[in-house]
């Protein structure tokens, strides 16, 4: 069977990209159609099946572009690896591909990493329409993961240059000279987490390869100071650790198209005297700023063994004040 496909209302190299790079990758997916691109016509010829799923992956990548100038070859494999999440303009509504069920990126071995509960869901909602979250509540609710998830999807998507990961080192500060190792090695334990994250949702080879490069950067807080940071996707983790001072420091490193997620959990204060953590108070001082949205988890939003979300409830009774 052979049809013709006519591209109408695009420019035909914003779907084929420059020399054909997208068309040839999209086409190298269907082996058993030969597809033949000239200027806005594209004839395809092969069986009626590959003919009908190539043409919807071209529809799909046409509306793709109304989205999204300047594709990439990390659209043209979300066609068939992924699911992106496209912005509603006028309702920052995150709309997701019918049988998609939240899911945010798909990351080693094709596991899909979804938006479980209802906050990790508004998360991703309020992610579209501000720049700045703050995403506090307790141990196991997500709040990192869901994070680290938006901003894997925003790397592969080229919306950013680079993802960077940050936490306060508050035991290596008082500890760090006891430590084996030089600078990284000694900070590693603390920023593990962080490294746990990234290695469920990219390769190992190209995990090592953008931090090689600077593409993934995972530091304590303390290395922000002094850096202005444009298109960056940037997630501050464990800010109950964080002095007010500290936070204004790291919310103040905002650059153009930047995206900054701050999470923390205000029961897990680290610091020797509690009340110098500044997450609360830098969240009541920034509340109602426009592009500014917080979301506050709670223990039912928990989702490691179900035995966190009591023992979380047991802790908030026992340092509940006594009447």
């Amino acid at each position: 069977m052979e049809k013709k496909i006519i591209l109408e209302g695009v420019d035909p190299v914003d779907i084929y990209g420059v020399n054909n790079r997208l068309f040839n990758l999209l086409a190298s997916r269907f082996p058993k159609v030969r597809a033949i691109a000239r200027g806005s016509e594209l004839t395809l010829i092969g069986t009626d099946e590959d003919i009908e799923a190539f043409g919807a992956k071209i529809e799909a990548l046409i509306a793709k572009s109304a989205l999204k100038p300047n594709l990439t070859e990390y659209d043209v494999d979300e066609l068939f690896d992924g699911v992106t999440a496209a912005r509603n303009p006028e309702e920052g509504m995150v709309n997701l591909e019918e049988g998609s069920e939240n899911i945010i990126v798909y990351g080693n071995d094709g596991k899909p990493v979804r938006a479980r509960t209802r906050n990790q869901k508004r998360l991703v909602s309020e992610y579209y329409k501000n720049d700045l979250l703050f995403a506090v509540g307790p141990a196991g609710s997500g709040k990192t993961y869901t994070a680290i998830a938006l901003a894997v999807r925003a790397l592969k998507n080229r919306e950013v240059k680079k993802l960077i990961l940050t936490r306060p080192a508050v035991e290596a500060g008082e500890r760090l000279g006891f430590l084996p190792g030089d600078l990284k090695e000694k900070l590693d334990p603390y920023l593990q987490p962080l490294y746990d994250a990234l290695q469920d949702m990219i390769p190992a080879k190209r995990l090592q390869s953008f931090m090689e490069d600077g593409i993934i950067q995972i530091a304590p807080l303390a290395y922000m100071r002094g850096r202005t940071l444009d298109r960056a996707f940037v997630i501050l983790d464990e800010a109950q650790n964080t002095s007010l001072g500290q936070l204004k420091m790291f919310l103040t490193r905002m650059g153009a198209d930047a995206k900054f997620i701050v999470t923390g959990d205000a029961t897990q204060i680290d610091l020797p005297n509690k009340k110098d953590s500044g997450l609360v108070r830098g969240m009541e001082l920034v509340r109602n700023i426009r592009g500014i949205s917080i979301v506050e988890f709670g223990k039912e939003d928990i989702v490691r063994h179900p035995l966190v979300s009591k023992i979380v409830d047991a802790f908030e009774k026992a340092t509940e004040p006594q009447p």
